[in-house]
């Protein structure tokens, strides 16, 4: 007896039991499949990166409020821990990283070598994507550092620009740490570029050019422009990758069996 409004089905099977079942078949159909990845590669993106830039916003409307600026707390009390470390060994890694991510070093040499080299190992779209991710952060970091003009710390070690929200430097990093995730998605590459967006991060509050807060939200920009700028390029990226990635498995086969040994021939 089935229950009530309920119909039966071939084999006992219910009407309801058979959508289901089709339901799941529909989701194993190419189609299917090619339709829920491209919703998941454009919507996921899109909602992180439009969710960090928010954040970041956010972030900084609550520091404007605090009487144009004034640091928190956890600033004041991370900028005296870092400062006891200044000297010696952790100058020479503060100033390196602070040529390595600003400046004509930071805006143009890093970002166009990374794309250079994406174009010779083939990734046009890469490089493209790369490129126009780097200058989306730059831009937004801009705007942003207009909007709220926070004043730095006054124990700075390096020559700055004008606002100190949010940090240009961790922004690009952050960029570089998400894009270069995405063009090469590996383990290893994203805890190296998690450790290079930490290590920015603690430099400059090191040199006293930006207080905690703000390579927080730099952070937050950087990777949420490089997400948003993502969704431009996710089918292109994918298929681009995926053809690399055949390209040298044929590679691979080729070299493994040109190493084979050939059968010896039977003696007659």
């Amino acid at each position: 007896m089935s229950a009530p409004g309920t119909d039966q089905g071939p084999e006992g099977t219910t009407t309801s039991e058979a959508g289901r079942t089709a339901a799941k078949a529909d989701d194993l159909r190419p189609a299917a499949r090619e339709a829920r990845t491209e919703y998941v590669a454009r919507f996921v993106p899109l909602v992180a990166g439009i969710a960090a830039v928010v954040i970041a916003a956010v972030l900084g409307v609550l520091i404007a409020l605090r009487s144009g600026g004034l640091p928190f707390e956890i600033d004041e009390e991370w900028a005296e821990d870092v400062f006891e470390f200044r000297g010696g060994i952790w100058d020479v890694f503060a100033f390196g990283m602070d040529e390595l991510g600003g400046g004509i070093m930071g805006v143009f040499v890093v970002p166009i070598a990374i794309a250079a080299t994406l174009l010779v190992i083939r990734r046009p779209w890469a490089a493209l994507y790369f490129i126009v991710a780097s200058a989306a952060s730059a831009i937004m970091v801009q705007v942003l550092k207009n909007l709220f003009g926070r004043a730095r710390p006054e124990d700075i070690l390096v020559v700055s620009d004008f606002g100190s929200f949010p940090s240009g430097h961790v922004a690009n990093a952050a960029t570089i740490a998400v894009a270069i995730g995405i063009i090469a998605p590996r383990r290893w590459v994203w805890i190296a570029s998690a450790i290079y967006t930490f290590l920015m991060a603690v430099s400059r509050t090191y040199v006293g050019a930006h207080w905690l807060t703000d390579t927080i939200g730099g952070a937050l920009v950087g990777a949420g422009m490089a997400l948003l700028t993502w969704t431009l390029f996710a089918r292109k990226l994918e298929a681009e990758r995926l053809r690399r990635a055949a390209i040298i498995a044929e590679r691979n086969a080729a070299t493994a069996q040109s190493h084979i040994t050939p059968p010896a021939r039977a003696r007659s």
